[in-house]
């Protein structure tokens, strides 16, 4: 919950007081929530300094995948020539931990598993994005840029589960928009604040799954777009709640 909300943080650093504050939501006591902080400290994940804390590691790294899925911009004209970018396993035998960590990378470069060992996508996306993931991409892969494909729109559709990805997100739309519907006071105020926050950070994991496919390859009524404005409403009402419970505000998130 702490990392979900330096995720989503504007900034990937806020004040132990507003984490705290967060923690408070989920029934967290203060001394517990300071105790992760530094455990986090401890495991690399987070660096402290004048009583703020922010993301390092791996942690940041995924920060900057959720960046990435909120100020791409796929309507850009000549974005997409058609062609495609190829990862291909090069090595024979490859330990667990390397077959781990290059399904991670993968992933969080929008990358599909076309075959095993073989990695696609639509060459539409900056080709330096993550270079964290992308180190790994290379270590384990021989790689090609601006590739011909024969993939028809419907396959690229079924390899990157785009009908499961905008089921899941036109119900997301469904949940916030019922949110900015209810303005909960008196006692349900506190319960409605964990539930969007929670709310919010699925939205947010939903956006980093978004497979960011060029328009040429998407359904009509592709619910994107749809997602990221209802998140914006939502989040603005979620911090005009925050404000009336007392918090901060500055645990404002990012579309």
């Amino acid at each position: 919950m702490l990392a979900s909300a330096l995720l989503g943080a504007r900034e990937p650093r806020l004040p132990v007081a507003d984490l705290v504050a967060a923690a408070s939501l989920f029934g967290v006591s203060a001394g517990a929530a300071r105790t992760c902080l530094w455990r986090m400290v401890a495991n690399g994940e987070l660096t402290t300094d004048n009583a703020t804390y922010a993301l390092t590691g791996h942690l940041l790294e995924r920060r900057r995948r959720v960046d990435e899925v909120a100020h791409v911009d796929l309507g850009a004209p000549g974005r997409w020539a058609g062609t495609w970018e190829l990862a291909v396993v090069a090595a024979d035998r490859r330990d667990a931990i390397d077959r781990v960590e290059l399904r991670k990378a993968a992933a969080a470069l929008h990358l599909a598993e076309i075959r095993a060992g073989v990695w696609t996508r639509p060459d539409n996306l900056d080709p330096d994005r993550l270079p964290a993931s992308r180190a790994v991409i290379d270590e384990q892969c021989v790689q090609f840029q601006g590739a011909a494909s024969s993939l028809t729109a419907d396959t690229a559709r079924s390899l990157f589960l785009v009908d499961v990805w905008s089921n899941d997100a036109r119900r997301l739309i469904v949940a916030m928009d019922d949110e900015l519907d209810v303005v909960p006071a008196g006692s349900h105020l506190s319960g409605a604040l964990t539930y969007q926050f929670s709310l919010s950070i699925a939205v947010v994991r939903h956006l980093q799954l978004d497979p960011l496919l060029p328009a040429a390859l998407l359904p009509e009524a592709w619910p994107a777009r749809t997602l990221r404005n209802t998140y914006r409403r939502f989040e603005a009402a979620f911090q005009r709640q925050l404000s009336r419970a007392g918090h901060e505000p500055s645990l404002k998130r990012r579309t």
